[in-house]
C-alpha cells in the first residue's frame, strides 16, 4: 500500500489559488495558462499548491511490525509507512504507543531493551502527544459509546486531539470514522 494521502490536503503555509488570485482566478483549473498584459502576450501557468501528506497516527501494531521479520508481507508496508511520515514530517503517535511497542517488542521479540529505547527515541522523531486526565476521561467515554477497548479508544482520543485524519491500525475497524479520523487497515 503506497502511503495514504489527501489529494485535498493543501500546505496552510501556501494560500489557495482563491486567496492568492480572487474568486474570478480561482475557478480556472491547474495547469490553465493565462494572459499577462504587461506589454507584451506571454502567459502564465498556474500550478497546484504543494500537497502535504495528511497528518497520521500511528497505532503500535504497525511500529511492531516494522520490526517483524515472521511478517514478509507487512514489515515492508509499515516500514513504508514510517518512512514517508517521518520524511514529510505528518507522523504522530502517544506516549501510550510509545510505551505499548517497547513492552511489545521486548516481550513479544526478546529485543534488547537498549535496542528498543533507541528505537523509541527514533519514533520519537514523529511528534509525541502526551496524554492527560482529560484525555482519559475522553477515552473512557469513546469506550462507553463505541464499545472500543480502552486502550484503543485512547489511541482513537490521542489521534483527534492531535489533529490526524488517519489512524493508521491493524486491530480497529477499517474504513470506519470516527470524530473526523478516519481508521485505515495499510495491510488491506
Amino acid at each position: 500500500m503506497a502511503p495514504v494521502s489527501d489529494p485535498g490536503s493543501r500546505d496552510p503555509e501556501v494560500p489557495d489559488a482563491g486567496s492568492r488570485l480572487g474568486p474570478a482566478l480561482a475557478q480556472l483549473v491547474s495547469g490553465a495558462e493565462v494572459p499577462i498584459e504587461r506589454g507584451g502576450s506571454q502567459t502564465a501557468r498556474i500550478e497546484d499548491a504543494p500537497v502535504r501528506p495528511v497528518r497520521t497516527f500511528f497505532d503500535t501494531n504497525i511500529l511492531v511490525y516494522a520490526d517483524d521479520t515472521s511478517e514478509p508481507g507487512k514489515q515492508p508496508i509499515a516500514s513504508e509507512q514510517i518512512l514517508h511520515h517521518m520524511r514529510h514530517r505528518s507522523g504522530v503517535v502517544s506516549t501510550q504507543v510509545l510505551q505499548e511497542y517497547f513492552v511489545t517488542v521486548t516481550r513479544k521479540f526478546k529485543a534488547d531493551s537498549l535496542r528498543a529505547k533507541e528505537k523509541v527515541e527514533l519514533y520519537g522523531a514523529f511528534e509525541v502527544a502526551r496524554i492527560d486526565l482529560g484525555d482519559i476521561l475522553a477515552a473512557i467515554g469513546m469506550h462507553r459509546l463505541h464499545g472500543f477497548s480502552l486502550w484503543d479508544a485512547l489511541v482513537l482520543r490521542m489521534a483527534k486531539q492531535s489533529g490526524c485524519r488517519i489512524l493508521l491500525s491493524e486491530d480497529m475497524q477499517h474504513g470506519r470514522e470516527i470524530d473526523g479520523v478516519r481508521i485505515v487497515n495499510p495491510f488491506l
